[in-house]
């Protein structure tokens, strides 16, 4: 492992030993203030608009192309990122990826996997077919020109676990065709150690000891080791962002007080590492909400310069009661509603969207109305829940409608989004929804124009 600057190591140790006893591990989660959060899959909602009524049903429009927005904390060297996720490629998730079969039907995540016999070989077939140079090509003539690419710390520091290296080698053929395509690239510390949240997602699914005082040392000298690379002049031309961590939960077993005061300490030791003095360094929200993290960016991002810290927040609709009881006009305005607070926080500090779906369990009537629900039994009715391959033309403009109502919003509240993800099952797929129509191509132009007027 990389050595740490023994005054960081100290100032780790002190602050789990002072915040410790204020350990969030008996908290539950009703005592998150401001914030619903679903423990099963990452969302973040703000709870005073889940109980706030809804505007008027937004209006449909004609066709139209967006200009590029403006943002006051915008770093002007890097663009306006319009992205999408290389999920399940080098961090595997069982309900993405079909290489959960045969010898591996029995691993639940990335740790168990990598603990099979015949891993190594399933996992350099995945990693060299799931995402190719062709795939990218394709991404890049919709008009996104940015790659969030998640990868597990493992990738740099296996030591004492079955995990398997050799992720890195693909990130680093993946940042060339960015570089060939001239997009940029974000690297997403996916995985940290001890598993920041218990989701399959961070490479162990279960039990949560990121906050460990060794796992938040480990979790920096990771951090330190993609920096030196990936934060030299050489990368600087493709490589605009590092995120020091996906999802860290703010319940449970993780106090939020820690987390924001590790997420300081990481950031000047990334800091430290870098050449490319441009590159954001950026932090999850934690699922409480770019807003939560608005005195630490003021701490770290000096008055007058360039910002380079910036908050990563994952949207979605699809996992909470309220979300569930929506039609997909309520969904749309919902959406509308998040603009407020993404543009209050992008413009003290850059602010994205890491994740974000189309995704909604709502159904289609024959004469277009929608209903909340995954099965219908009225003729003509169909859900989002059936096969995108079987999907109508009523299904798709309505999944369509949301899509564009939620990129808008972004496209003027934010400095950048990244659906979840490029390939994924059904609805979930970037790809699929540029096939079937359900997401706009080019990624700039409108159907369904000012939806949240």
């Amino acid at each position: 492992m990389r050595a740490i600057m023994p005054s960081l190591q100290a100032a780790v140790l002190a602050l789990f030993i002072t915040l410790g006893s204020t350990s969030a591990a008996t908290r539950k989660l009703t005592d998150i203030p401001g914030e619903i959060v679903y423990s099963t899959i990452c969302t973040s909602v703000d709870a005073s608009r889940a109980s706030a009524p809804l505007t008027a049903a937004p209006k449909i429009g004609s066709g139209a192309k967006l200009d590029t927005p403006t943002s006051s904390s915008r770093n002007a060297t890097i663009p306006f990122l319009r992205g999408v996720n290389l999920g399940g490629w080098l961090v595997l998730e069982s309900w993405m990826d079909d290489v959960f079969t045969g010898n591996f039907a029995g691993a639940v995540d990335q740790w168990s996997f990598d603990s099979i016999s015949g891993a190594q070989s399933a996992l350099e077939t995945h990693w060299s077919t799931f995402f190719t140079e062709s795939d990218i090509k394709s991404i890049a003539a919709t008009g996104i020109n940015a790659l969030r690419i998640p990868i597990g710390y493992w990738a740099y520091d296996n030591f004492n676990t079955p995990y398997i290296k050799g992720a890195d080698e693909y990130l680093e053929k993946a940042i060339g065709w960015a570089r060939n395509l001239n997009m940029k690239v974000w690297i997403d510390c996916h995985g940290s150690p001890g598993s920041q949240n218990g989701f399959d997602s961070s490479g162990r699914a279960g039990t949560v000891e990121w906050q460990q005082p060794e796992n938040l040392l480990r979790s920096i000298t990771v951090l330190q080791i993609m920096a030196a690379k990936y934060g030299t002049k050489e990368y600087a031309d493709v490589v605009v962002g590092l995120e020091l961590i996906n999802e860290p939960i703010s319940w449970g077993a993780n106090n939020f007080t820690i987390t924001q005061s590790w997420a300081e300490m990481a950031y000047e030791a990334v800091k430290s590492e870098v050449e490319n003095k441009n590159l954001i360094i950026v932090m999850h929200d934690g699922f409480r909400g770019p807003l939560s993290w608005i005195s630490v960016a003021k701490k770290l991002n000096a008055v007058g310069m360039k910002p380079t810290f910036g908050v990563d927040t994952h949207l979605y609709q699809v996992y909470g009661d309220y979300d569930n009881q929506l039609t997909q006009e309520g969904h749309i305005s919902r959406a509308c509603n998040w603009s407020n607070s993404l543009a209050t926080a992008n413009a003290i500090m850059p602010t994205y969207v890491g994740e974000w779906s189309s995704e909604t369990n709502i159904c289609v009537s024959k004469d277009g109305s929608t209903s909340p629900g995954t099965r219908c039994s009225t003729q003509g009715c169909q859900c989002q829940s059936a096969h995108f391959s079987t999907w109508k033309t009523g299904l798709v403009e309505q999944v369509r409608r949301y899509a564009e109502a939620q990129m808008d919003v972004f496209e003027e509240n934010t400095s950048g989004y990244f659906m979840w993800a490029a390939k994924g099952p059904g609805g979930w797929g970037f790809l699929n929804g540029i096939e079937i129509g359900a997401i706009p191509n080019p990624v700039t132009s409108r159907k369904y124009p000012k939806q949240c007027n």
